[in-house]
């Protein structure tokens, strides 16, 4: 008999088996019968009334037999017999979940990515948050694991694909994330337990005969006839039989190289905006009531959205007991990300606030052509570089006197290591893009009281939220329409947008490279 039921839990009790038994047996009116076994399939918290809570969707079962979907998920990574090999441009969660895909399809695959390896990428992430030093190939968002590996790890999805979500975060698990991450309605990582997962994932790619060769950076693809037949690293040619691009939303030189070669590319939309950092003991008193956070609970979060004009301002990348990190790519930018560590003890909270930004209103401010949005997102970054002194310090005010556009009040301490320095971002950043903030964080205040407070900075600048193009491609192959074993995956190409749909992208692709292959 298996049975699934909903309770709810008071924080003290969330780790207390025998008070959780005693609400399944309330719930199912179970008293006095056989004994019970249960498996929580479910976790969230509920913080809309006086006390929050934790919500627990529960498997029970009379027998200690209870199955999951994580339970059945089935991984057959076998040595490549196929002489099928896939070149996948990019290190990522769209490269290494495509190069697992093909191991277990049978096809080797052969990873390119242009920066270094999780360790070796620590030292320059030294260097920008200590010295402002920017390396080209290796950085918050280039190298092994890509972007997300050092942007908190969030594993959330809109996606409703459950059963390949659950393989993803399997994966996860098996190569050492804590098991927490398949119940957890909102789970996370930590960027200081990624790192170890990820050259993990590495060593399975590698035992089964892929490669994964780093400083890698690929600066043409030799295209003829209709198909790809080669890359080309420095001042040699790497080949293979299929062609996967997960380079990641931040890759500039690759949509530059794909408009040369006039192959179809497309601006598109995406959102831009600033990071806002609160105490985070402030977001726990706002959320949960009262401060410190009772036991048991984790750094509070919120998701906030608004209209402007008809054009939504929001919450991005929301980073609970987390640090304000430079995420610039190149040498003369200004870019800001958020990431959190496993245990979100960071005194601060920090979240991007951005807006939606079209395709068709940049055209009013001149910006046309495939790469109009691509190059208004390049030169916001570069124009609030040159304001400062040349360094990764970031531009920041006071948020009410962001909001009133007056340069009045001081900054607050900040995560940000590089250091901020006051600057008017009011005047700084484009007239509309400001507009549209400032009403979106006046509404964000009355949706949370103590949201508005002289506590809190914004800093600039939040760009990378998405890629600015989009890269076309078959609905049923996966190719590009032009290059028909050249396949387009992940964030880069605008086909997903987190880790989780990164990873799901590269699975999708691979599996149709097997079904070309055939």
């Amino acid at each position: 008999m298996y049975k699934e039921v909903q309770i709810k839990v008071p924080p003290q009790y969330i780790d207390d088996n025998a008070y959780i038994g005693a609400q399944i047996d309330k719930k199912i009116r179970q008293k006095g019968k056989s004994k019970l076994f249960f498996k929580i399939v479910k976790k969230s918290i509920d913080a809309r009334g006086d006390s929050p809570l934790y919500i627990l969707r529960i498997v029970v079962s009379n027998k200690d037999d209870i199955v999951t979907d994580a339970d059945t998920v089935k991984i057959n990574y076998q040595k490549t017999e196929s002489k099928t090999k896939v070149i996948i441009i990019g290190a990522g969660p769209a490269g290494y979940f495509a190069a697992l895909q093909c191991i277990e399809l049978g096809m080797q695959p052969i990873v390119l990515d242009r920066g270094k390896d999780v360790q070796a990428r620590r030292r320059d992430l030294k260097a920008i948050q200590q010295d402002g030093v920017v390396h080209p190939h290796s950085n918050y968002c280039f190298g092994e694991g890509g972007a997300g590996t050092y942007s908190d790890g969030k594993l959330y999805t809109r996606s409703k694909k459950r059963g390949k979500i659950i393989k993803v975060l399997k994966i996860l698990v098996d190569h050492g994330a804590n098991e927490d991450i398949l119940v957890d309605a909102h789970p996370h990582i930590g960027s200081n337990k990624l790192p170890k997962i990820i050259a993990n994932i590495r060593a399975t790619i590698e035992k089964y005969d892929g490669q994964v060769l780093f400083d890698h950076h690929v600066t043409d693809l030799i295209i003829k006839d209709g198909q790809c037949h080669g890359v080309i690293v420095g001042d040699k040619e790497i080949t293979g039989d299929h062609y996967i691009l997960a380079t990641g939303h931040s890759a500039r030189d690759i949509y530059t190289l794909l408009g040369k070669k006039k192959l179809a590319i497309e601006a598109k939309d995406f959102a831009l905006g600033l990071r806002i950092e609160h105490p985070q003991a402030l977001i726990d008193e706002i959320q949960y009531g009262e401060t410190p956070r009772p036991k048991n609970l984790p750094a509070s979060s919120y998701a906030l959205v608004s209209q402007v004009d008809n054009v939504g301002v929001f919450s991005f990348c929301m980073c609970p007991g987390g640090l304000i990190v430079p995420a610039a790519t190149a040498p003369g930018e200004i870019v800001v990300n958020g990431m959190s560590l496993s245990r979100r003890d960071s005194p601060y909270a920090n979240s991007g606030i951005v807006t939606s930004v079209s395709v068709a209103e940049l055209e009013e401010h001149g910006y046309k052509g495939p790469f109009a949005t691509m190059n208004f997102q390049k030169d916001v970054e570069q124009h609030l570089f040159d304001h400062g002194d040349g360094t990764q310090k970031a531009p920041a005010m006071n948020l009410i006197d962001f909001a009133n556009g007056t340069d009045m009040l001081a900054l607050n301490d900040t995560s940000y290591i590089p250091g901020l320095y006051k600057a008017p971002l009011h005047d700084l950043l484009p007239d509309f893009i400001y507009h549209r903030l400032q009403q979106g964080l006046l509404s964000f205040a009355l949706k949370l009281q103590g949201y508005f407070t002289d506590s809190a900075n914004v800093v600039g600048i939040e760009s990378r939220t998405s890629a600015p193009v989009r890269i076309p491609r078959d609905h049923a192959t996966c190719a590009h329409p032009q290059v028909s074993n050249l396949y387009p995956c992940g964030e880069g190409p605008g086909f997903a947008g987190g880790i989780l749909s990164a990873a799901m992208d590269g699975q999708r692709v691979a599996k149709a490279i097997l079904g070309v292959a055939k």
